[in-house]
């Protein structure tokens, strides 16, 4: 199946995982705390990260996460949630999808929300390596999931009556687990949008910017998409 047209037809969404808002069991690397490792020594619970940027409403959001290790333990899981959504417990749980603050797909195939869960998909038990992709539709209120570019279908609807901002999220139970988040864009919102991102790709820095003929409004867009 080929990409989202979100991908096709859209532009980089500046996010990545939060340093300030993960379990202490959570290690982040990479230029840009794009790189996950869960419990670097051992597991005795559950943790989670947040991303850095809520989710747009007035567009379409998709990220693609990475993994290049066998799925294993309690609970691997992708979803979003809240800021009131909980990072850590000391317990092996489905964290995301605990109660109402957040929902998320595990890797046994399941999809949890306020507690309770239901079938999906099939387990990634078999897997050495995935790539896990997330389509969050703010227009709609859905997300959707894929797996290896396929589509596994519309997980959860509903999600455009949540008042709360909604955040990316990750969370494991098992032990050195290690994820990269791969791929982070988003649908333009305005004719606006799509300028200020054209004229910031052809751009090298920001002081660039401030040399253009152009009004003030749509430098503020493009000096937002270089920093």
């Amino acid at each position: 199946m080929a990409d989202p047209e979100v991908i096709q037809d859209g532009c980089f969404h500046d996010w990545s995982w939060n340093e300030n808002d993960r379990s202490h069991e959570i290690v982040l690397s990479g230029q840009n705390l794009d790189h996950v490792k869960f419990h670097p020594s051992w597991s005795v619970g559950t943790a989670a990260v947040r991303g850095t940027k809520a989710l747009p409403r007035a567009c379409r959001s998709y990220w693609e996460i990475s993994l290049q290790q066998p799925f294993y333990g309690t609970s691997i899981m992708f979803g979003v949630g809240t800021k009131r959504a909980r990072l850590h417990v000391d317990s092996f749980v489905n964290l995301l999808g605990e109660d109402s603050e957040s929902m998320g797909l595990s890797h046994k195939g399941l999809l949890w929300h306020e507690g309770t869960s239901r079938e999906y998909s099939r387990p990634f038990l078999d897997r050495k390596s995935a790539l896990i992709s997330i389509l969050f539709d703010g227009l709609r209120g859905t997300l959707t999931y894929y797996k290896d570019g396929e589509s596994m279908g519309v997980a959860f609807w509903g999600l455009d009556q949540i008042s709360a901002d909604l955040y990316p999220m990750v969370a494991s139970t098992a032990a050195k687990i290690e994820m990269r988040l791969v791929k982070t864009r988003r649908s333009f919102i305005s004719l606006q949008d799509r300028c200020g991102a054209l004229v910031a790709d052809m751009l090298v820095s920001v002081q660039q910017s401030k040399c253009l003929p152009i009004p003030s409004v749509l430098q503020e867009y493009v000096e937002s998409y270089k920093t």
